[in-house]
């Protein structure tokens, strides 16, 4: 009989999934038909809290959709859409038009994300303002609808903080695209905004990033721990922790930005329900969505009408 006594027990031999296994993979799979990687992961501006992001045009699908799985988060798309996307009229009404254009093609059988990825690199100063404007008619239409949903007589407090949470939306995924084509640059939405604003558009357009930063009542590393120490108790497992990473790698105000997006996002039930949950949980909002720092209601939305006409005549 064999001695067993004293060995180590064989460990069993565990595939990892690493991003080149992923993009093999995707690769390797028929009904994918391009694919690129996204975000700072693997490249010069790599930092602790980069995490693999994949684009992908597959066969059969009907619909957009994301998948997260060991840390790889995959962006596909329907086929159809690497063909439709090649038209610039219809890129700009539909596309995640930064992803696109600053993703890093790894298998394009077609060229038609290559093709994709010039046109967006190669707009015409008149198509850039054209562009501008849409966003710019965007924002003042959601401008126009917070303004009526949540202002005016017996508007309480959370009426104030929904203005604050759609003030901010306006303000970065419109306002902020838009100020950037002034440069024809494409917006980073990585955890480290604001520090993107600030070292991409601040030299140029210092009024504008200062009535971003103004709506978010950034206060760096003090105000980050009291923003990360209210996350507890309120579901916010994977957003706290991201936001810690980016807080040990000197992102405060990353992260205080992306934990006062993420509740506004996660918790906007509790936001239409103000008055009738625990003055505990109040307390937390309140800190994580930065209510003594931060422009309330009217104010919020008046900050947001500035930064359009700053946006509008790229200051």
């Amino acid at each position: 009989m064999r001695n067993t006594e004293g060995l180590v027990p064989e460990k069993k031999t565990e595939t990892k999934i690493t991003p080149e296994r992923v993009s093999d993979r995707l690769v390797s799979d028929r009904k994918v038909r391009a694919v690129a990687q996204a975000g700072s992961f693997d490249t010069d501006f790599a930092w602790a809290g980069s995490r693999p992001l994949f684009v992908t045009f597959e066969r059969g699908l009907s619909s957009p959709h994301t998948e997260s799985r060991a840390g790889v988060t995959i962006e596909r798309f329907p086929y159809e859409k690497l063909e439709e996307w090649r038209d610039w009229d219809k890129a700009q009404q539909e596309a995640p038009l930064a992803l696109l254009a600053t993703s890093r093609v790894a298998y394009d059988p077609t060229g038609f994300y290559g093709r994709i990825q010039r046109t967006l690199w190669n707009l015409s100063e008149s198509q850039l303002a054209a562009h501008r404007s849409g966003l710019l008619f965007q924002a003042e239409e959601m401008l126009a609808e917070s303004v009526r949903a949540y202002t005016g007589a017996g508007h309480g407090a959370q009426e104030q903080l929904l203005a604050l949470a759609d003030a901010r939306d306006i303000a970065l995924k419109l306002l902020y695209p838009a100020l950037l084509t002034h440069q024809h640059a494409w917006p980073e939405f990585e955890i480290r905004l604001p520090h993107a604003w600030r070292a991409v558009a601040g030299l140029r357009f210092p009024k504008a990033v200062y009535r971003l930063e103004n709506l978010y009542g950034f206060g760096g590393e003090a105000e980050a721990r009291r923003v990360l120490l209210a996350t507890r108790g309120l579901g916010l497992l994977e957003e706290e922790r991201l936001a810690r990473t980016a807080f040990q790698a000197g992102y405060y105000d990353g992260a205080v930005r992306y934990l006062r997006d993420e509740t506004a996002r996660t918790q906007r039930r509790d936001l239409e329900r103000w008055a009738f949950i625990s003055s505990a949980r109040r307390d937390k909002l309140s800190t994580l969505l930065g209510v003594t720092r931060s422009p309330l209601g009217p104010a919020a939305l008046d900050l947001v009408k500035d930064l359009i006409e700053d946006v509008r005549e790229g200051q």
